[in-house]
């Protein structure tokens, strides 16, 4: 089915969104990197997978510092991906085969090789002087303020030409925009456009609680918490992040996606799930998915994810639409949390949930985090701070498609290592295996698409006991009974009506009338139940 042929009414409700960082996804040219050209030979697996949309990590051109986010020109490919006719080639192959593109956007900073900080830097006459955060010295020379870096240290470098100060969120080579500057605006406006009049569908918005930083450059208090944390986070980030006029920044990006049709706002969000209501529409749109890892920060317990859930649910507006993401391209592998067995059961949750589901690739094969010898380390978080168990490598491994030393991901030497062959969870051999847990992530995608309840029906709450985390999805065509075993033993589960057993977790019990009764639920096994209409 291709695009145009579908329902264009907001299809990000129903879509179900898989991340793509393409340097670890297919290599096409034998240099040990993903490439647009890799992706494109993968689009069949995509499609038999079942996955709505492909949200793309950066794909700019870059130094690659930190995985494409330290951009050097908004609108070309980095050589090492492809080319824009490679881009556009990629994109019409996706449409054809019904599948959305996202990209990501970073308007909170460049590269510092960018032409924009360049001309910046150079002088402070410059006609960019303002495009950038600078400031003078302290009194003493030194750095204008306390900010830090999320990467060590300050987050003011002093610049010699200009004898002053950029402020850098991130990396030394990643200085933020003024997002006060209203060319600023126009400019990533600009970039924008650019990639929707080429097609794209929408855009995941990096960063999106720090755009705008306080005007008053006041020092961040101490965080009473900070014991056993990085270094970076000594400070609470009162003025540096989360600030209220954030939210003008992301209304005015959400002006550029509507000024397009069909197109859809996601991004990444900061703070407790009791914050995350603020990032939806309020009085003028912000974004339509703002991205909720509160399944990932969960404890794995049925008592523990029935509140989570309920908090969540409760914090968003009565009409925002939910989302719920169980892995990153800077997220922890979570099948290394809670297991293989009990992965099976979380992809059950993310797809029976109200809500529109992110998972990363890999995550569809329980993928689990691949350990990096200490002279393979690129993540520049690790180098900068390292001793935390915070390296990101192990979740950007490339993709293992087979069993062979280098994956089935390329000829070469892989810019990442895998983990060794034997035992690895890999697409092949998961594809061999109709009782996978990939078989799973499909069959589970497939009943989505194929009851209208599981994508726009209501939830409604049960209680949950005994490990047993129950709900229950209504709406068009029916109710469903969701009931998900956390524990590792079997447990007794009482229930009320009676109903047709439509799918289990292991894909090995046929489709059963079920009495009102009680259901035996072996250990870490999860059930999906059709109701009977009373």
């Amino acid at each position: 089915m291709s695009v145009e042929s579908r329902d264009e009414a907001a299809w990000w409700q129903s879509a179900v969104i898989y991340e793509i960082a393409l340097i670890s996804f297919q290599d096409s040219n034998g240099d040990g990197k993903g490439d647009l050209a890799g992706l494109m030979s993968r689009i069949d697996y995509l499609r038999w997978l079942g996955i709505d949309a492909v949200w793309l990590t950066p794909v700019y051109k870059s130094a690659f510092r930190d995985l494409g986010y330290d951009i050097s020109d908004y609108c070309s490919i980095d050589p090492a991906f492809g080319n824009l006719d490679e881009f556009d080639r990629l994109l019409k192959a996706l449409h054809q085969a019904g599948i959305r593109l996202i990209l990501d956007l970073v308007p909170n900073h460049t590269a510092n090789d960018h032409a924009w900080f360049v001309e910046s830097a150079s002088s402070p006459n410059s006609a960019k002087a303002d495009w950038y955060i600078w400031a003078d010295a302290a009194e003493n020379g030194g750095p204008p303020n306390n900010w830090l870096s999320r990467f060590g240290g300050s987050a003011w470098e002093w610049c010699e030409a200009r004898r002053q100060y950029y402020y850098h969120s991130f990396l030394v080579e990643q200085p933020d925009l003024n997002w006060r500057n209203p060319d600023v605006r126009a400019a990533i406006a600009d970039v924008m456009r650019f990639w929707l009049d080429r097609g794209v569908d929408g855009f995941r918005v990096d960063a999106s609680a720090v755009l705008i930083k306080d005007e008053l450059l006041r020092d961040n208090p101490p965080n009473p918490q900070a014991q056993g944390k990085p270094p970076p986070q000594r400070h609470t980030p009162v003025f540096t992040d989360d600030r209220p006029e954030t939210m003008h920044c992301i209304e005015f990006i959400r002006e550029v996606i509507d000024s397009y049709p069909d197109r859809m706002l996601c991004g990444e969000v900061q703070g407790k799930t009791d914050r995350i209501g603020h990032f939806y529409s309020n009085d003028r749109p912000r974004l339509h998915l703002p991205l909720n890892f509160a399944l990932l920060d969960s404890k794995w317990d049925a008592l523990s994810l029935q509140a989570t859930i309920d908090a969540y649910f409760n914090a968003i507006p009565e009409r925002a639409w939910p989302v719920w993401v169980i892995g990153g391209h800077d997220k922890q592998r979570i099948a290394s949390k809670i297991g293989a067995a009990q992965m099976r059961v979380l992809a059950m949750l993310l797809m029976t949930l109200r809500g529109t589901p992110f998972f990363f690739m890999g995550d569809e094969i329980g993928r689990k985090r691949v350990p990096i010898p200490s002279d393979r380390v690129r993540d520049p978080f690790e180098k900068l701070v390292p001793g935390y168990g915070l390296c990101r490598d192990p979740e950007r491994a490339p993709m293992r498609w087979d069993d062979s030393p280098n994956g089935g991901f390329t000829g070469a030497d892989p810019w990442l290592p895998l983990e060794p062959p034997d035992g690895a969870a890999n697409v092949a051999g998961q594809q061999r295996d109709e009782r996978s847990v990939l078989a799973l992530f499909r069959a589970l995608m497939a009943l989505r698409r194929e009851h209208a309840c599981l994508c726009e029906g209501g939830y409604q709450a049960l209680r949950s006991q005994h490990d047993v985390l129950a709900y229950k999805r209504i709406g068009r065509g029916g109710e469903m009974l969701i009931a998900l075993n956390i524990a590792s033993e079997p447990r007794k589960w009482h229930w009320q009506g009676r109903g047709r057993l439509l799918m289990s977790t292991h894909l090995d019990r046929t489709p059963e009338p079920l009495p009102d009764a009680t259901l035996l639920l072996r250990g870490n096994e999860g059930v999906i139940i059709v109701l009977e209409p009373r």
